[in-house]
């Protein structure tokens, strides 16, 4: 009688924790897990590619140092963008800004209208 109740407890215990892994698979499954599991992928690997150019711009600026040491250059480098690209860069932003501040108040998008 005791061995029947424990198999039968065994069973019982190991079918709740099967229905419990397959549900929580099928939940990591869904079209809006995946989505979100794609976007913390995607943060996750700009962030990395963020510390790698941060290293690279360090590595750069201790053997820049390195070389104007041994060739006895003192001066330090402007790391800015010449005012010319700066201001070309800023005129190039407010045009593309005023182009779709246009293109929403043109095409509001409804998605409720009928077609």
């Amino acid at each position: 009688m005791f061995r029947r109740a424990f198999w039968f407890t065994a069973g019982a215990a190991a079918g709740v924790w099967a229905t419990t892994k397959v549900n929580r698979k099928l939940k990591q499954l869904t079209p809006e897990s995946l989505a979100a599991q794609a976007a913390n992928k995607a943060v996750e690997t700009g962030h990395r590619l963020k510390d790698f150019a941060l290293d690279v711009r360090a590595g750069m600026a201790q053997r820049e140092a390195e070389l104007g040491e041994a060739l006895g250059i003192e001066e330090p480098v402007d790391r800015g963008l010449p005012a010319q690209r700066g201001r070309a860069a800023l005129e190039n932003q407010k045009q593309y800004r005023k182009h779709y501040e246009m293109l929403d108040k043109k095409h509001p998008y409804d998605r409720n209208e009928d077609h």
